[in-house]
């Protein structure tokens, strides 16, 4: 094949053009630009060219997605974590931190990624398709965590949510619940785990402490100091029920986010796994 300079046909320039934006969207997601002459040539040639299409491959399949796994991690941790306090599992943040984690490594991975494909050596595009075999498992397995949790919730608000918003709210040592109960009857408009009935058996209400209050005032519908000294049903949220349901829907529509994202982008990582074993069988065997 000639040299770039010689055949400037409509089509190689094109081409040239089209792997340029390429790199440069590559070069954006994962920090490291590609270089666009071939490993074994520095000239423009359509071998060349074509050779980077073929060695670009894996890594675009496969790392074109880290920021969307890394990113709904995040999201869940800093957005969506106010009431993990209020869980009795670690099943929910533990999906959490297993996307997180996993959007890192792709990340990291990366990097091998660009050499591998960079120099063609078949040793690196090994280690580099075992990691995106953990990887992959990873994402499965956030997946899977986020399925099972999902079956589960229900047993485990029911078992758990009124003792503890019962014990803990306003006791020593549990700031985190109190601001996860007070942010949960204010945002959901409801009032205790059933019902309002709930803070009957409250130990902060029972020790005296809570100021002559029958419920808290953040199930008060204007929130006022002291609005939970009187329960009726037209300064509470007392007939629009208690908040286990709402808690139970939140946290379900977040863990099928969870789980497709998991289970998706590991789908998808699935390509580029594949494309790494076709260039690593298209490659010759190093010559040491």
């Amino acid at each position: 094949m000639g040299e770039f300079n010689e055949k400037t046909t409509c089509g190689t320039v094109c081409l040239k053009y089209l792997l340029f934006v390429f790199n440069c969207c590559f070069w954006v997601r994962s920090g490291h630009p590609l270089p666009l002459a071939s490993s074994r040539s520095h000239s423009w040639s359509l071998r060349g060219i074509l050779a980077w299409g073929r060695a670009c491959r894996p890594v675009c399949a496969a790392h074109s997605c880290w920021s969307a796994v890394m990113a709904v991690g995040i999201w869940t941790l800093a957005l969506k974590s106010d009431y993990i306090s209020l869980l009795a599992s670690g099943t929910y943040l533990a999906t959490a931190y297993i996307l997180v984690v996993a959007g890192v490594v792709v990340m990291v991975t990366g990097v091998l990624g660009c050499c591998a494909t960079f120099k063609e050596r078949r040793n690196l595009l090994r280690l580099y398709f075992i990691l995106l075999l953990l990887i992959f498992l990873l994402e499965v397995i956030a997946g899977i965590l986020a399925y099972i949790y999902y079956q589960q919730l229900n047993a485990e608000l029911k078992e758990h949510l009124k003792d503890t918003m019962t014990k803990r709210y306003h006791q020593p040592g549990h700031e985190g619940v109190t601001s996860a109960v007070d942010k949960l009857q204010q945002e959901f408009r409801c009032c205790g785990s059933n019902n309002s009935h709930d803070w009957r058996d409250s130990e902060w209400i029972r020790s005296g402490q809570a100021g002559g209050r029958v419920v808290p005032d953040s199930c008060c519908k204007t929130v006022v100091t002291g609005c939970g000294q009187r329960d009726h049903a037209s300064n509470i949220y007392k007939v629009e029920g208690g908040c286990i349901t709402k808690l139970e829907t939140f946290i379900q529509e977040h863990l099928r986010i969870i789980g497709a994202v998991g289970v998706g982008i590991a789908c998808v990582q699935l390509f580029g796994m594949i494309f790494t074993c076709c260039l690593y069988k298209s490659l010759k065997l190093e010559h040491y």
